[in-house]
Protein backbone atom coordinates (compact mmCIF):
# COMPACT_ATOMS: atom_id res chain seq x y z
CA UNK A 1 0.00 0.00 0.00
CA UNK A 2 1.41 3.78 -0.72
CA UNK A 3 0.56 6.10 1.82
CA UNK A 4 0.98 9.87 1.10
CA UNK A 5 2.19 11.39 3.47
CA UNK A 6 2.76 15.13 2.10
CA UNK A 7 0.72 18.28 2.81
CA UNK A 8 -1.42 19.86 -0.29
CA UNK A 9 1.34 22.68 -1.33
CA UNK A 10 -1.33 25.78 -1.59
CA UNK A 11 -3.13 24.75 1.39
CA UNK A 12 -0.44 23.80 3.37
CA UNK A 13 1.23 24.57 6.90
CA UNK A 14 2.95 28.17 6.59
CA UNK A 15 6.28 28.84 9.43
CA UNK A 16 5.38 31.71 10.72
CA UNK A 17 7.10 34.95 8.41
CA UNK A 18 7.65 32.61 5.52
CA UNK A 19 5.27 33.35 2.59
CA UNK A 20 2.80 31.76 1.59
CA UNK A 21 3.01 29.64 -1.86
CA UNK A 22 0.24 31.66 -4.46
CA UNK A 23 -0.44 30.27 -8.04
CA UNK A 24 -1.93 31.88 -10.76
CA UNK A 25 -3.28 30.69 -14.22
CA UNK A 26 -1.31 32.09 -17.13
CA UNK A 27 -3.64 30.07 -19.62
CA UNK A 28 -6.65 28.53 -19.53
CA UNK A 29 -9.32 26.37 -21.71
CA UNK A 30 -12.16 27.81 -20.27
CA UNK A 31 -10.67 31.73 -21.76
CA UNK A 32 -10.17 30.07 -25.33
CA UNK A 33 -6.19 29.36 -25.00
CA UNK A 34 -5.12 26.21 -26.14
CA UNK A 35 -4.16 24.84 -22.49
CA UNK A 36 -4.23 25.02 -18.63
CA UNK A 37 -1.00 26.90 -18.15
CA UNK A 38 0.15 27.78 -14.32
CA UNK A 39 2.84 29.41 -12.95
CA UNK A 40 3.57 29.52 -9.06
CA UNK A 41 5.78 30.87 -6.20
CA UNK A 42 6.76 29.62 -2.66
CA UNK A 43 9.22 29.17 -0.08
CA UNK A 44 11.34 26.16 -0.47
CA UNK A 45 10.42 25.46 3.33
CA UNK A 46 6.57 25.66 2.37
CA UNK A 47 4.23 22.58 3.19
CA UNK A 48 6.62 19.28 2.94
CA UNK A 49 9.61 20.01 2.33
CA UNK A 50 13.22 19.04 3.37
CA UNK A 51 16.30 21.23 5.04
CA UNK A 52 19.73 20.87 3.51
CA UNK A 53 22.77 21.63 5.76
CA UNK A 54 23.33 25.03 3.93
CA UNK A 55 20.07 26.37 5.57
CA UNK A 56 21.48 26.87 8.94
CA UNK A 57 25.95 26.48 7.21
CA UNK A 58 27.31 28.85 4.93
CA UNK A 59 29.36 26.22 3.82
CA UNK A 60 27.13 23.50 4.05
CA UNK A 61 25.58 21.52 1.12
CA UNK A 62 22.60 22.45 -1.05
CA UNK A 63 19.83 20.45 -1.95
CA UNK A 64 21.50 19.76 -5.27
CA UNK A 65 25.03 18.06 -3.65
CA UNK A 66 23.23 16.17 -1.26
CA UNK A 67 22.56 13.16 -3.75
CA UNK A 68 18.99 10.91 -2.97
CA UNK A 69 20.20 8.64 -0.18
CA UNK A 70 18.60 9.90 3.23
CA UNK A 71 15.64 10.45 0.82
CA UNK A 72 15.04 6.98 -0.42
CA UNK A 73 14.83 4.02 1.57
CA UNK A 74 13.76 2.05 4.75
CA UNK A 75 12.44 3.98 7.15
CA UNK A 76 11.01 3.52 11.18
CA UNK A 77 8.06 5.64 11.50
CA UNK A 78 7.56 6.33 15.41
CA UNK A 79 4.81 7.63 17.63
CA UNK A 80 5.23 10.66 20.19
CA UNK A 81 3.71 13.77 22.05
CA UNK A 82 5.44 16.55 23.82
CA UNK A 83 8.99 16.61 23.98
CA UNK A 84 10.98 13.83 22.43
CA UNK A 85 13.90 14.04 24.99
CA UNK A 86 17.33 12.46 24.85
CA UNK A 87 16.15 9.00 26.10
CA UNK A 88 12.62 8.99 24.22
CA UNK A 89 15.29 9.57 20.87
CA UNK A 90 17.41 6.63 22.09
CA UNK A 91 13.98 4.58 22.99
CA UNK A 92 12.69 5.35 19.35
CA UNK A 93 16.37 4.21 17.35
CA UNK A 94 16.18 0.45 19.91
CA UNK A 95 12.48 0.32 18.04
CA UNK A 96 13.85 1.01 14.87
CA UNK A 97 17.07 -0.99 15.10
CA UNK A 98 14.63 -3.73 16.27
CA UNK A 99 13.31 -3.28 12.87
CA UNK A 100 15.96 -3.03 10.49
CA UNK A 101 15.09 0.69 9.95
CA UNK A 102 17.44 2.56 11.67
CA UNK A 103 19.05 5.37 8.96
CA UNK A 104 15.51 7.27 8.68
CA UNK A 105 13.54 8.46 11.45
CA UNK A 106 9.89 9.52 10.81
CA UNK A 107 8.06 10.89 14.14
CA UNK A 108 4.56 11.02 14.27
CA UNK A 109 2.32 13.46 16.60
CA UNK A 110 2.56 16.61 18.25
CA UNK A 111 6.13 16.18 18.84
CA UNK A 112 8.65 18.84 19.72
CA UNK A 113 12.84 17.39 19.05
CA UNK A 114 14.86 18.87 21.94
CA UNK A 115 18.58 19.76 21.72
CA UNK A 116 18.79 16.15 23.32
CA UNK A 117 17.65 13.71 21.08
CA UNK A 118 19.09 15.74 18.36
CA UNK A 119 22.41 14.73 19.60
CA UNK A 120 21.07 11.13 20.13
CA UNK A 121 19.60 11.08 16.67
CA UNK A 122 23.26 13.12 14.90
CA UNK A 123 25.26 10.54 16.96
CA UNK A 124 23.40 7.59 15.75
CA UNK A 125 24.40 8.82 12.22
CA UNK A 126 20.71 8.88 10.85
CA UNK A 127 20.33 9.90 7.82
CA UNK A 128 17.08 11.65 7.75
CA UNK A 129 15.13 13.12 10.60
CA UNK A 130 10.98 13.75 9.87
CA UNK A 131 8.32 15.38 12.02
CA UNK A 132 4.80 16.71 11.40
CA UNK A 133 5.79 20.09 12.49
CA UNK A 134 6.77 22.78 10.24
CA UNK A 135 10.19 22.78 12.23
CA UNK A 136 11.99 20.58 13.91
CA UNK A 137 13.00 22.14 17.47
CA UNK A 138 10.49 24.60 19.25
CA UNK A 139 9.46 26.50 16.91
CA UNK A 140 10.32 29.96 18.55
CA UNK A 141 13.59 28.87 18.52
CA UNK A 142 14.56 26.20 16.29
CA UNK A 143 18.36 27.31 16.09
CA UNK A 144 19.88 25.07 17.98
CA UNK A 145 18.28 21.54 16.97
CA UNK A 146 19.08 22.24 13.25
CA UNK A 147 22.93 23.05 14.01
CA UNK A 148 22.95 19.70 15.78
CA UNK A 149 21.16 17.74 13.00
CA UNK A 150 22.59 19.66 9.96
CA UNK A 151 25.88 19.66 11.26
CA UNK A 152 25.79 15.86 11.74
CA UNK A 153 24.55 16.01 7.93
CA UNK A 154 21.35 14.37 8.97
CA UNK A 155 18.81 16.03 6.89
CA UNK A 156 15.26 17.24 7.78
CA UNK A 157 11.83 16.26 6.24
CA UNK A 158 9.70 18.78 7.68
CA UNK A 159 5.62 19.17 7.33
CA UNK A 160 5.00 15.67 6.66
CA UNK A 161 1.58 14.31 7.55
CA UNK A 162 1.74 10.76 9.86
CA UNK A 163 -1.68 10.94 11.53
CA UNK A 164 -3.23 7.62 10.03
CA UNK A 165 0.40 5.87 10.00
CA UNK A 166 1.03 3.05 12.97
CA UNK A 167 4.33 3.08 13.98
CA UNK A 168 6.80 0.40 12.20
CA UNK A 169 8.98 0.03 9.30
CA UNK A 170 8.30 1.67 5.87
CA UNK A 171 9.64 2.22 2.90
CA UNK A 172 10.63 5.96 2.12
CA UNK A 173 10.54 8.32 -0.85
CA UNK A 174 10.99 12.24 -0.41
CA UNK A 175 13.21 12.65 -3.00
CA UNK A 176 13.20 16.62 -2.80
CA UNK A 177 13.23 19.22 -6.10
CA UNK A 178 17.03 19.65 -7.51
CA UNK A 179 17.28 23.20 -6.77
CA UNK A 180 20.71 24.35 -7.56
CA UNK A 181 22.39 26.59 -4.17
CA UNK A 182 19.37 26.38 -2.77
CA UNK A 183 18.28 25.65 1.30
CA UNK A 184 15.58 23.44 1.42
CA UNK A 185 13.18 21.87 -1.40
CA UNK A 186 9.57 20.92 -1.28
CA UNK A 187 8.94 17.09 -1.78
CA UNK A 188 6.43 14.60 -2.51
CA UNK A 189 6.73 12.62 0.11
CA UNK A 190 5.37 8.67 0.53
CA UNK A 191 5.57 5.58 2.13
CA UNK A 192 5.11 1.89 1.27
CA UNK A 193 4.04 -0.58 3.86
CA UNK A 194 5.87 -3.58 3.32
Amino acid sequence: MIIDISQEVFSCKVYPGDPSPEMERLLSTDNGDVCNLTAFSMCAHNGTHIDAPFHFYGEGKTVDRMGLEPFVGDCYVARHSGEVTGEDAAGILARAERAGASSRILIGGDAVVTAGAAKVFADAKVLLLGNESQTVGPEDAPMEVHLILLGAETVLLEGIVLKDVPEGRYFLSAAPLDLAGCDGAPCRAYLISR
